[in-house]
């Protein structure tokens, strides 16, 4: 899978891209990630990205010409990839985009700096308008690289276990169950028995419950519009009666 970044800080990409699992998945080929310099496209001694926005106003905006030079030359290196505009006003970005994205030949990032980038490029160069969140950065290289990481670690041969991504939190929709490792005792706190126990079938049990309690207390809106399991029913039936006991 190719990902390239378009952007005026590659030097913020590069070492990110050598680092840990990007590494690995660069080195063992599943991946083939750069970062171009867009203004290695732009024209006059000075290579300028940016100028002032038309109708006036405070801030600067980046320029369509060598925006578009440098997409040009990134659909070159990838031509089937998907031209992402990493925007505040962007579909936010989620599990299942990245699972969706993971499974296309490619991403190009256009990562905007400023107040924005001119308009005809949104209109006619770009495929899918992404955020990260409702706040605003200074760029949209630390979004790049938020995606490219969630986007890689559902590439098959990426991770160590072959389930261990659909194991993640929100990959089924609920936050992923507790975890604990050695020492057995710490602070005081010991493993819960049933993880000791042996017992695979009341292991994977009490990490449903687990992960249902979770999900619960810190993140109620991924319940909301949920279809449960039998298991899950049974596990919240569970609950409200012990509930009712408690206050009855």
């Amino acid at each position: 899978m190719k990902f390239v970044v378009l952007t005026i800080f590659p030097e913020m990409i590069n070492p990110f891209l050598e680092n840990g699992m990007l590494r690995l998945a660069v080195e063992r080929g599943i991946i083939d990630a750069r970062a171009l310099n867009i203004r290695d496209y732009a024209e006059g001694k000075h290579r300028v990205t940016d100028d002032k926005p038309y109708g006036g106003g405070c801030g600067m905006v980046m320029k369509p010409e060598p925006l578009s030079r440098a997409i040009g030359a990134a659909s070159e290196i990838a031509p089937t990839a998907r031209r992402i505009l990493l925007t505040p006003q962007g579909r936010p970005f989620d599990q299942a985009m990245a699972q969706d994205f993971a499974a296309s030949d490619g991403l190009i990032f256009i990562c905007g700096r400023y107040e924005g980038v001119d308009e005809r490029i949104c209109q006619g160069m770009v495929d899918e308008e992404v955020s990260i969140g409702d706040y605003v950065m200074t760029g949209g290289e630390l979004a790049a690289m938020v995606i490219v990481d969630a986007v890689t670690r559902l590439l098959p041969g990426v991770l160590g276990g072959d389930e261990s991504a659909e194991k993640d939190s929100f990959s089924g929709g609920l936050l992923e169950h507790a975890h604990y490792t050695r020492p057995s005792v710490f602070d005081g706190e010991g493993v819960p028995d049933v993880l000791m126990s042996g017992n695979h079938a009341e292991i994977e049990k009490w990490r449903r419950e687990t992960s249902l309690i979770r999900t619960f207390l810190k993140r109620p809106d991924l319940l909301e519009q949920r279809e449960f399991s039998r298991e899950e029913k049974h596990v919240l039936t569970e609950w409200c009666r012990r509930i009712e006991d408690l206050v009855g």
